[in-house]
């Protein structure tokens, strides 16, 4: 804070040195508290410094024709910076938490074999573990990597331009699904439920970015002036918001799947085993509501976060809005329905928590109604006007591409 209050200091960057300096010492926390043997830490320190080769690597080999024009670009590139710069601080806090306090608790005493401050799901369930570890481990380094790239503007503008930092940040989103597979159950079974949601959805994202790559191809490019005419329509804020709201809902069910409701298992006696949630054992169906409502709710999160990455990488989508609306719908519901099974232990109870939407949806209708009905007229007249003079804008360009046919489009 008393650096911030000097100019000098920020005229001369020791700011951004001071910040990239923190980054740094936090991969080094990082790598020794998540780890108990030197190997592992050494690989996991090494996550980071491959993930930023890779980076220069693609911008180098990427970039090398690529001409710009600063005057329709930069502020689309800030915009695009803030967006990765918080879903890179969002995993970073997640994972990192995640890293020092595994699924599954720790050991609390030497017994039974068991060494003290070790992960009991290392102890029960050792290639999960990994799984988890290196996914986890992943995530982290490549949200810390980009933050440190997203500093500088001479990395991140081209680093953005050739989607670079996309990619690694869509990798980071993916690996924290595989985390959260491996992680959030001690049952195989539920894990390979979850892994299957996973793929599904992953194939999904990746057949819809095909999907929008195949019509770009046979509509042929858009020009940068469609770009920005669809940036200033009246829908363009709309994928800012849901971004916002897919990253509220998977900080919340990320951390809240590793540790459910109930608490875990302490020690192995008694017919329970350490590390299992206790819900688990007490209530069987509400735990496996909770889970899977949750399950589907941080994958859906997820799947808004890719495909808008996605969005962001091809400049321009030419997909219909409603896929994201609907899947942003099933988060919210799923999202409900866990917390209506996790916060109560009386089925009446979370039965009341799940009327309580009914009278607040009514509600919110009928404002929605009145106020539309106010400003029906007047939208329709603004609709009609932009719908008008976007043909006229069209019929301009074709009659500049007739005069002009060595021009490129």
């Amino acid at each position: 804070m008393a650096m911030l209050q000097s100019e000098r200091l920020v005229r001369r960057h020791a700011l951004d040195a001071a910040i990239i300096l923190d980054l740094f010492g936090l991969i080094g926390a990082y790598a020794a508290g998540s780890c108990r043997d030197t190997s592992t830490s050494i690989y996991t320190v090494a996550m980071a410094g491959a993930i930023l080769i890779y980076v220069v690597i693609h911008i180098v080999f990427f970039t090398l024709d690529h001409s710009r024009n600063k005057k329709h670009e930069d502020n689309k590139l800030e915009k695009n910076r803030e967006v990765l710069l918080l879903l890179a601080i969002l995993a970073a806090t997640l994972t990192y938490q995640a890293g020092l306090t595994p699924p599954g608790g720790l050991w609390e005493s030497d017994k039974f074999g068991h060494h003290a401050g070790f992960p009991v799901l290392q102890d029960k369930y050792p290639r999960r573990y990994k799984t988890f570890f290196y996914c986890n481990a992943a995530s982290f380094m490549a949200s810390v990597a980009l933050i440190i790239l997203l500093m500088n503007p001479n990395l991140y503008r081209p680093g953005i331009e050739c989607s670079a930092l996309f990619v690694c940040m869509v990798a980071g989103m993916f690996g924290l699904m595989g985390a959260y597979a491996a992680g959030s159950s001690l049952h195989l079974k539920t894990s390979i439920i979850v892994l299957i949601l996973v793929t599904a959805l992953a194939l999904a994202v990746f057949g819809i970015a095909a999907y929008v790559a195949i019509r770009r191809r046979r509509k042929g490019e858009v020009g940068e002036e469609e770009v920005e005419e669809m940036a200033g329509s009246a829908t363009a804020g709309m994928p800012n918001y849901l971004m916002l709201v897919g990253i509220l809902a998977a900080s919340v069910t990320y951390l809240t799947g590793l540790k459910p409701p109930g608490d875990l298992w302490r020690y192995d006696g008694n017919g329970h085993s350490a590390g299992n949630p206790v819900l688990y054992d007490m209530d069987k169906l509400r735990y496996n509501v909770f889970f899977y409502n949750n399950s589907i709710s941080f994958i859906a999160s997820i799947t808004i976060i890719a495909s808008l990455l996605g969005r962001m990488m091809c400049k321009i989508s030419l997909t219909p809005p409603w896929p994201m609306h609907t899947i942003m719908l099933l988060n919210m519901l799923a999202l409900l329905g866990a917390y209506a099974a996790g916060s109560a232990r009386m089925w009446g109870t979370s039965r009341n928590v799940i009327l309580l939407l009914f009278p607040i949806v009514g509600f919110v209708g009928l404002l929605f109604m009145f106020c539309k009905k106010e400003d029906g007229p007047e939208d329709e007249l603004e609709v009609q006007k932009m719908d008008k003079l976007g043909d006229e804008q069209e019929e301009q360009k074709g009659e500049d591409q007739n005069s002009n046919p060595g021009c490129p489009i």
